[in-house]
């Protein structure tokens, strides 16, 4: 075999390729296209460098890269190809908005000289980007694709952290570099509390005989988390964690009482209602950890409602606060650390407790196969450090109900409420740490939408398993479908393939799962194979939540 690295000049292409290194990218996820080609080059060179992961669909491969910027806290790379791959693309850029993760979509784009002519996959991107992306720009000279690259990596990772947008014209990328490359990688900027915010703060937690922390949002670092959540235990506080944000302390610990997501705990909405104190740090408190903007009241808000976020315009966007502050998160967490109190809310840090450990006991299904148990079953048997993916439907109700977190960074889960993202998130969840264990909880419907990415399982050799709930439906729509129009089902029966067969056509190792008994030993194989693998769970469409049946749910709207 003969060493192919390329001896020419410098290109553009070669040079944004060497700008990724600099700031410290070590993974790309892409679908190949004619119109970066120069750029797929460009990495050849530096393969050693930066492992490129292709993928079948652009979906996919924008979906890995924002679990990668999840996982990490540096922003994920897609790069797609023009036109179609962009418009794929979008859905994970759209979910790195709405989770707040750092990520950068390298798209193809047209030459310069062709724009305006309504030419082959023509698309303007800053328009079509405009609504979801922080910044979205097109590298138009040969003399700024360092500044351009390093104000990418920096507006993913500052403020509220979210997706950029980066066109590459194709006449660009082939000419010659200009100037030298510097040295230089993009971070966040930290700024805490200022002290007297948090004398004030302070105040108020002396003063509250019934306070509740949530905690939120991105930019969090193990240390921080865990050192906020140290504090909070022994200041006997209750800490409720926003929505699929489950793993920023360990559930195990006494002060952890819930988590603010779609199928919460009533109990927990009702100590809302109680706390006389809310200190909300990082969360935005968004539609789905308010109930739909029900949950809080703004008149009640602004006299007990303590906001901390890193972006001024979340403050005060939807509920007006008492104190509102803007703060990186792990600056705040340190900060708030340094506060004293008197323990004087141990009953109601402790009744708080005790109502999400009742919640989170296993309830009777009508089918064979008890998620509540199964969920349970696989708890027990991962190490704490296990990372668990979902996309989205009703399947994730029961995994975010019986399936506590014990680790940092073991979650990932789209807050946009995305199709089709566990199963890519998984993958790239491997490849970024091949030594933990890493599982995919999906739905039939869920999966199917990226189903074709088996192939990239096996032709990167990602060892990870599959958790297929299948009940042949859309869940979640049958659900509200019932409720609402019940009796006239429509558009959500799904006729699925055998899933076990599909994944064995790709030589993945598969088991058949009927009855609730029969996971674990499943697992047990799956697990110890140390190849990739999917458990095809059949469950039954009547359980369709936790405590709700189809038949009950069409009953009491009748």
């Amino acid at each position: 075999m003969h060493d192919m690295t390329r001896t020419s000049p410098a290109t553009v292409a070669s040079r944004l390729a060497e700008a990724l290194v600099a700031q410290g990218v070590d993974h790309v996820f892409c679908v190949p296209g004619e119109s970066y080609l120069a750029v797929l080059d460009a990495l050849y060179d530096l393969r050693r460098e930066i492992r490129l992961i292709t993928c079948r669909n652009e979906i996919a491969a924008a979906n890995m890269a924002e679990a990668y910027g999840k996982l990490t806290g540096r922003p994920g790379i897609c790069m797609v190809t023009r036109g179609p791959g962009a418009s794929h693309a979008a859905v994970g850029v759209h979910t790195a908005e709405q989770d707040s993760t750092p990520m950068i979509l390298f798209v193809g784009q047209i030459e310069r000289g062709h724009r305006g002519r309504g030419a082959f996959q023509e698309v303007d991107y800053r328009q079509m980007f405009g609504s979801i992306a922080k910044w979205t720009a097109e590298l138009e000279e040969a003399d700024r694709v360092d500044e351009i690259v390093r104000r990418a990596f920096s507006t993913a990772l500052n403020g509220r952290r979210g997706p950029v947008v980066l066109s590459l014209p194709e006449d660009v990328l082939t000419e010659p570099a200009v100037g030298t490359a510097l040295p230089w990688r993009a971070g966040p900027v930290r700024s805490g509390l200022e002290p007297g915010v948090l004398a004030a703060i302070g105040d108020r937690l002396r003063a509250a005989s019934k306070p509740l922390l949530i905690l939120g949002g991105s930019g969090w670092s193990r240390e921080a988390a865990g050192r906020l959540a140290d504090w909070a235990e022994g200041m006997d506080l209750p800490i409720a964690l926003s929505f699929r944000r489950k793993d920023l302390i360990d559930n195990r610990r006494p002060c952890y009482i819930g988590d603010f997501g779609l199928g919460i705990n009533p109990r927990l909405v009702a100590r809302l209602a109680e706390a006389d104190l809310v200190i909300a740090l990082g969360a935005r408190l968004g539609d789905n950890p308010t109930g739909g903007y029900s949950f809080l009241d703004p008149a009640v808000t602004a006299e007990r409602l303590v906001h901390i976020h890193p972006d001024p315009e979340e403050l005060g966007r939807v509920w007006p606060a008492a104190i509102a502050a803007v703060a990186d998160p792990d600056a705040a967490a340190i900060g708030l650390a340094s506060l004293d109190g008197d323990r004087r809310w141990t009953a109601w840090r402790a009744e708080a407790r005790a109502d999400w450990e009742a919640f989170t006991q296993p309830v009777p299904t009508a089918g064979p196969v008890n998620l509540s148990e199964l969920f349970g079953e696989m708890r027990a048997a991962l190490p704490d450090d296990a990372i668990v993916t979902n996309g989205a439907g009703n399947y994730a109700a029961w995994l975010h109900r019986f399936f506590p977190c014990h680790g940092f960074g073991t979650q990932l889960a789209p807050t946009s409420g995305a199709m089709g993202y566990g199963f890519p998130a998984a993958i790239a969840a491997k490849s970024i740490h091949p030594s933990r264990e890493v599982v995919s909880v999906a739905g039939d419907g869920c999966f199917m939408m990226v189903a074709q990415e088996l192939a990239t399982v096996v032709q990167h050799d990602i060892p990870m398993i599959v958790v297929l709930i299948d009940n042949g439906s859309y869940g979640t729509i049958r659900m509200h479908q019932e409720r609402n129009f019940p009796g006239r089902t429509v558009a959500t029966d799904l006729v699925n393939p055998d899933f076990g067969a599909l994944a064995r056509s790709f030589g993945i190792a598969s088991w058949r799962v009927e009855k609730t008994a029969d996971f674990g030993p499943a697992f047990a194989e799956a697990r110890a194979s140390g190849r990739p693998a999917l458990i095809h769970v059949l469950t039954s469409i009547n359980d369709i939540a936790p405590g709700r049946r189809i038949e009950t749910t069409a009953a009491s709207t009748i």
